[in-house]
C-alpha cells in the first residue's frame, strides 16, 4: 500500500506563482472526495479538481470507469527526499514496485474501458548496478494486472545533468509507457498528433510529392524491368497513375513504390512473416502510402526537461511537451484526464491548455495550490 508522504517543495519555483497560490487554498478538496468528484463530473468548465490525500485512498473513493485518460510521473525510487517517507522512499525496490502497482490497479478500475494510462518513470542505480525500475513496474502491470502495453516511449531529454562517473555512459533518457485496458476499441486519435506533411507541387506540368517523387523513375523502372511480365507491367503502370492521381487530389501526401527486382522488400523478404513479400511475389509491386495529414510521431521523443528551458517559473523536470501527445491522442474532447501524483500540476496544466478537464491528486496541499495557480494563468 502507498504510504502517506509530505514532500518538500521542489527547488526553483517562481516566487510570484508561489505567492499567488495561497489564494487558492480553499479550492483544494481534503475530504468527501467521492461527492466532490460527482459534482465535478457534471460540470463543463475547465477548472481542475484538486484532491488532497494519499493517492491510493483518494483513488478508492472515485467511481469505476469515470476517467478517460491517466498520465503521471510518480516519485522515482530513491531519488527524492520527503519529510515523512512515502512512495519512492522504500528501502527495497520491490516494495516500491508493489506500492506503485497498487496505485496502477486503482487507476485501471477508474479508467473507462476505452481509456489509456501513460506512466513516466526514471531508473536508479544501487551500488554500481542499474536496477531497471521502469521495466520491473511495466512487467508487473502487464503480467499480473492485465494491462496491455501499446508503446514504450524513450524520452530523450537532450541535455543531461551533471554526471561525474568515469566508468559508464551518461544517462539521458527516461521511459514513458502507454497502457490500455483492452486490445481493441480504446480511444486513439492519431490525426491529432500528426506532423504537418510537405506540400505537393506541380513542376513542369507534372505532379511532384512533398519529397520530390514524380513517378518518372518508377515508370522507367517498370518499362525496363526483366522481372515483370507484360501483364504485370501494365497493372503496375495503371496503379502508379492512380497513386499520382491520389497525390493530385490530396488523398495521400507522398508514396514509395516497391517493384520486383528493383527495390528490396520492406521489413522482410520472408513470405511467411511479411504480407508485403507475398504481394511483391503475386503482383510484382506494391506501394507505401503516406497519410495526407502527415506522419505519426515515433516512439522516441526529443524534449528538453522543463527546468532547463529558462522559463519564468520552474517546476519539476517533467515538461508540458511530454504531456501533449498522450492527452491529444488518448483523451477525447470533453474528457477527463487524471494525474494521481500531480505535484505542481504539469499534466493538469497541459490538459487545460488542450481544453480537457482534469483531476489531480497529491499529498501536498502546497503543491495543489501551486497547480491551481498555474492553471488560473491560462484563463
Amino acid at each position: 500500500m502507498a504510504k502517506t508522504m509530505t514532500p518538500t517543495l521542489e527547488h526553483g519555483i517562481d516566487e510570484h506563482v508561489a505567492a499567488r497560490a495561497s489564494a487558492y487554498s480553499n479550492r483544494v478538496i481534503d475530504d468527501n472526495h467521492s461527492d466532490e468528484f460527482d459534482t465535478f463530473s457534471k460540470r463543463s468548465d475547465l477548472a481542475p479538481l484538486l484532491l488532497l490525500g494519499n493517492a491510493l485512498a483518494v483513488l478508492q473513493a472515485l467511481p469505476d470507469a469515470s476517467i478517460d485518460c491517466a498520465m503521471t510521473s510518480p516519485p522515482y525510487w530513491g531519488k527524492r527526499e520527503y519529510d515523512s517517507g512515502g512512495i519512492g522512499m522504500e528501502k527495497n525496490y520491490r516494495d516500491f514496485v508493489a506500492d506503485l502497482a497498487a496505485i496502477a490497479s486503482e487507476v485501471k478500475r477508474v479508467l473507462k474501458p476505452e481509456g489509456s494510462f501513460w506512466l513516466n518513470l526514471g531508473d536508479t542505480y544501487v551500488g554500481k548496478g542499474l536496477v531497471g525500475i521502469p521495466w520491473r513496474v511495466a512487467f508487473e502491470l502487464t503480467d499480473n494486472q492485465g494491462w496491455i502495453m501499446r508503446n514504450s516511449v524513450v524520452w530523450n531529454k537532450v541535455k543531461s545533468g551533471m554526471d561525474n562517473s568515469k566508468d559508464r555512459l551518461g544517462n539521458l533518457h527516461e521511459n514513458v509507457f502507454h497502457f490500455v485496458k483492452q486490445a481493441k476499441g480504446y480511444y486513439y486519435d492519431a490525426d491529432s498528433i500528426r506532423a504537418n506533411p510537405r506540400q505537393t507541387k506541380i513542376v513542369n506540368g507534372a505532379v511532384v510529392s512533398g519529397t520530390g517523387v514524380s513517378g518518372v523513375r518508377y515508370r522507367r523502372q517498370i518499362e525496363l524491368s526483366t522481372a515483370l511480365t507484360l501483364e504485370e507491367k501494365s497493372a503496375a503502370t495503371s496503379a502508379l497513375n492512380a497513386v499520382l492521381n491520389d497525390i493530385t487530389n490530396g488523398r495521400i501526401s507522398d508514396f514509395r513504390m516497391i517493384i520486383r527486382g528493383q527495390q528490396r522488400t520492406t521489413h522482410s523478404d520472408a513470405e511467411n512473416v511479411s504480407g508485403r513479400a507475398k504481394e511483391l511475389r503475386s503482383k510484382g509491386f506494391y506501394f507505401l502510402k503516406y497519410h495526407p495529414k502527415g506522419s505519426k510521431p515515433t516512439d522516441v521523443w526529443n524534449i528538453v526537461p522543463e527546468d532547463t528551458q529558462g522559463r519564468d517559473a520552474h517546476f519539476a523536470a517533467y515538461p508540458v511537451d511530454l504531456c501533449r501527445i498522450p492527452i491529444l491522442a488518448t483523451c477525447p474532447a470533453g474528457g477527463i484526464v487524471l494525474d494521481p501524483f500531480c505535484g505542481t500540476g504539469t499534466t493538469l496544466y497541459t490538459a487545460r491548455m488542450l481544453e480537457r478537464r482534469s483531476v489531480g491528486i497529491d499529498i501536498s496541499r502546497r503543491y495543489l495550490e501551486l497547480t491551481e495557480s498555474r492553471c488560473e494563468l491560462l484563463i
